[in-house]
């Protein structure tokens, strides 16, 4: 199994930025792809963004341009950093990863930007 500790959430005005990390641990295993998800209040799990063992990203058409997301394979670590917040980033974010028969999550970590 992987174990993912996520870290970085907090509480931003509109127009700040904020950085994720989540840093993973256990049998991992290559290739594989992790990145992040969101949820907010009454609204289902959507990706934010996801990079391959190769360093290939995908993003949601929401965060493009705003959001980047990095990986440094050798702490197994991915981030995911937020310029130019909006009050509709606010959501709980969940760290993921993925690799041939294993999917895991994180507990989540609370974004929440203020108007």
């Amino acid at each position: 199994q992987v174990q993912l500790v996520e870290s970085g959430g907090g509480l931003v005005q509109a127009g700040g930025s904020l950085r994720l990390s989540c840093a993973a641990s256990g049998s991992i295993s290559r290739p594989n792809t992790m990145g992040w998800y969101r949820q907010a209040p009454g609204k289902q799990r959507e990706l934010v963004a996801v990079i391959n063992s190769g360093g290939s990203t995908n993003y949601a058409d929401s965060v493009k341009g705003r959001f980047t997301i990095s990986r440094d394979s050798a702490k197994n670590t991915v981030y995911l950093q937020m310029n130019s917040l909006k009050p509709e980033d606010t959501a709980v974010y969940f760290c993921n990863y993925q690799a041939l028969l294993s999917n895991s999550w994180g507990q989540g970590t609370q974004v929440t930007v203020s108007a």
